[in-house]
Parts: C-alpha cells; structure tokens; sequence
C-alpha cells in the first residue's frame, strides 16, 4: 500500500534524522543561523515534518515533549508507538502508511485532529483518551462493519469524518447511518451534511435511536455508579478504614469455616451468631466512623501546613523583591552619576560603591533565604509532631476497638460450648427434643472438639 520507492532502504528514526529534520524546517535567515549555532532544543520545537522518509518504526520521539503538529505520512510505518511523551499533540498526520490497528494514543488526551487516511486499518477502536478530537481521517481503509460508526458516539467534539474508500461506504445506508448515529457531524467525506440529510436520517433511524440511547444512559449511570464507588473507597483507603462499614470483615472471617458453619444447626447458635455479628458490625462501624473523622482532621492539618509553607515563601519572596526594586533605583542613578563623571578617581569610586551595594544586595537576599529556610523548618518539624500524635492517637484508639472484637469473640466461643456442651449431653442421653440431622448427631464429640479448640478460654 506504500507509493514509496520500492529500492528504498528501511530509515530508523535518529537523531541525525532528527536534526536535520529540525534544523531545516526551523527559523530562516539570521535568526536561523543563529539556531544552527547554538543548537535547537528538541523540547522547544513545536511543529515537526517527517512525510516520505521511507520510516518503518516511530521511535526516538521522547524529547519533543512540547510538540503541537506531527507530520509522519508517506511512511512504511506499521504500528503506532512511541508517542508516549508527546501530550500536547494537537495534529498527527499518520496517512498512506501501513498500519493495521489503532493503538498507542492512550496519552495523546489534547489531540484534535488525527489522520489515518489509506492504511490497512479494518476496525475503529482504542481512541478512547481522544475526548477532544474533532477531525478523523480513515478514508480508503478496510473497515467494512458499520457497528465501528457507535463507537464513534462517545466523541462529543467530533465534527469532520472522511470514511470514503472503505467497505462500509458502498452499503446503500452508508451516509443515512452515520448521520443518524453522529448527529453533530458537520462534514462527512468532506462534503458538509445539509439539515434535510439529517432530518430524514432521524426519522429513518429513529426507533434503533432511541433503545440505543435508553442503554447509552443505563451504561452512564452504571458507570457513575461504579466511579462513585471508587471515589469512595479510595477515600476510605487513604483512612485506612476500607471494608469496615459493614459487615464485610466479619463475613470473611466465617467465609470459609465449613466445620463452624455446621453449628448452626444446634439449637439457638443461629440467633446467637446473629447477635454476635450484629455487636461485631456495630464495633466496625465504630471504626469506620471514627477513621474517617481521624482522616478529615489530618487533611485539615495537612492544608493548613500547605498554606503556611505557600505564605512563608510567598512573604519572602515579596521581601527580595523590593530590596531588588530599591537597588535597581538606586542602581541607576549611580550608573547616570558614573557616566555623567569625568574625573577617574571619582567614577572608580563610584564603581566601588556599586560593588559595595551588590554584596550588600547578595547578603541581604542570602539572609532572607536563611529565614526561610529556618521558617520551613520549624513549620515541618511542628507539622511532624502533630501528624505523629494524630495518627499515635488514631492506632492507639482503633486498637481498643479491635480489643472489644476480641472480647466479643470470646464471649460468643463461651457461650458456643455452652450450646455445644448442653446439646451433647441432651444426644448422649437421648433428650434432644430438636429434630438434628443424623449426620450432625454422628459427628456431635467432633463438634465439641471442634468448639473447644476454636475458644480461647
């Protein structure tokens, strides 16, 4: 699908091929030459042309952090990548290459216009960080489903797609479909979309429209759902309380006790494991509750330590620079008297005094510099101390809550073998009234073993 020259060999992108690449398309005539001089920073340049460079790898593009315009057509390049670095692209040109899958973008998150055109491209997917695109260009590919035109749904800027040249545009509802599905296109295939094409293409479409937005909404609320969640559990992590506001540590501690699990056929361990885990949940929520209020007051120390250190540097620095305005005044006039002299001793005196007030100058900012310093210090060793006795505080709390689990858990093993111990002896002799499955009866010492090794008596 390449149209360059067959006897040309593979070229890998290199730094010569980068400089040259730069230097040419860089500033011209003096300004020009001076670059050339002193060198073009890659991290500088914004706008890059590497079209009919018989390239077969993108690669060697990391220190173009600041590129805005990346032109790679006309290429033998197979597979999108080594564009990682480059967060600030706005235009990629990667037309009449050979690449077959959309891939490697996911960092591309300000990229407004992206270029695929004739490639060997047959399913539009892995574009989702592009939230701002606007132009895409897959025209004389192999895209031949006209399902890849509902994934383009969720680009909300989109407004210019060519898609000519593929499969897709030979179906006779080509045009009608996608202007139905995208309805904020304004060009399609170049051509702009008048209102009477997307009235009747409304109309046309309008049943399958509307089941697909009722699930387009189900999937948006889930999705919010689920981001609601993880907000919430990362906050809960951050105070180390995750899990506890319910009865999801308890559950796990039973979840997979098979031989405990088994007494809840005895008579009354039901309703006594219910009231055990009912007080255990009530303790973890204890837990949870006091966390999070743990948590608010250490952010609340946090942004207070934020805010004293941004108005320490804030003052001092405000502090240099009027000592560097008062010098510049004085400066000047010094430097009109030097001129306006015409006597040596005098204006070597003058230069004297200069120097003078540039060491005065260089102290004066050095011993603001010092107070700083001895500032933020002593703002980060109170800060220390106070997050120290916080979180001292915190552990010292939370680990007499866990006492009291502990404690109802041996409450509850007591009165377990009391449960067991009774039931037992009411089997061994025969005055169980309760109708116990037989398997229960047959294994009823392994059950008091079982409880007796369990407590901790």
């Amino acid at each position: 699908m390449n149209r360059l020259c067959d006897s040309m060999e593979p070229r890998v992108m290199d730094d010569d091929m980068l400089k040259l690449a730069v230097g040419e398309q860089g500033p011209q005539e003096e300004a020009g030459q001076l670059a050339k001089q002193e060198g073009i920073l890659f991290k500088d340049v914004l706008s890059l042309q590497l079209d009919f460079q018989n390239i077969l790898r993108i690669d060697n593009l990391w220190q173009f952090e600041n590129l805005r315009k990346l032109q790679l057509d006309n290429n033998i390049i197979e597979k999108i990548e080594g564009l990682e670095n480059l967060t600030h692209l706005v235009w990629l040109d990667l037309s009449f290459n050979n690449i077959e899958t959309i891939e490697g973008l996911d960092t591309l998150v300000n990229l407004e216009d992206l270029s695929l055109f004739n490639n060997r491209i047959s399913k539009i997917d892995s574009l989702d960080a592009l939230v701002k695109l606007q132009v895409l260009s897959l025209g004389n590919n192999q895209i031949d489903n006209m399902m890849n035109i509902i994934y383009l749904r969720r680009f909300k800027c989109l407004r210019t797609l060519s898609l000519s040249g593929n499969p897709i545009s030979e179906a006779e509802d080509y045009k009608m479909f996608i202007c139905a599905y995208l309805p904020d296109l304004v060009y399609l295939d170049f051509r702009r979309i008048d209102d009477h094409t997307k009235e009747l293409a409304e109309a046309k479409h309008q049943y399958s429209i509307d089941e697909l937005k009722h699930q387009e909404n189900l999937m948006q609320v889930r999705l919010e759902d689920e981001q609601a969640r993880q907000e919430e559990l990362e906050k809960h992590k951050t105070a180390f309380v995750e899990h506890l506001n319910g009865s999801f540590l308890f559950d796990s501690m039973y979840a997979e006790d098979s031989e405990g699990n088994k007494l809840s056929y005895l008579p009354g361990v039901s309703e006594l494991l219910e009231a055990y885990k009912d007080k255990f949940v009530i303790i973890c929520v204890n837990i949870f509750e006091y966390g999070l209020k743990q948590q608010e007051k250490r952010k609340i120390e946090l942004d207070t330590f934020s805010e004293c250190v941004h108005e320490a540097i804030q003052e001092n620095q405000e502090q240099g620079k009027r000592k560097i305005a008062q010098f510049e005044e004085k400066h000047l006039s010094s430097l009109s008297a030097i001129r306006e002299e015409s006597e040596l001793p005098n204006v070597e005196k003058k230069i004297l005094e200069c120097s003078a007030d540039i060491s005065e100058l260089f102290n004066e900012l050095m011993m603001l510099e010092m107070q700083l310093v001895e500032q933020l210090e002593e703002t980060i060793n109170m800060f220390e101390r106070n997050i120290v006795d916080m979180v001292g505080l915190f552990i010292e709390n939370v680990q007499s809550l866990m006492a009291q689990c502990r404690d109802l858990e041996n409450h509850h093993h007591e009165k377990l073998l009391e449960i067991s111990l009774s039931t037992l002896e009411k089997i061994v002799m025969g005055d169980l009234d309760e109708d116990l499955p037989d398997d229960l009866r047959a294994v009823g010492f392994q059950e008091f073993n079982y409880v007796e090794a369990s407590g901790t008596f």
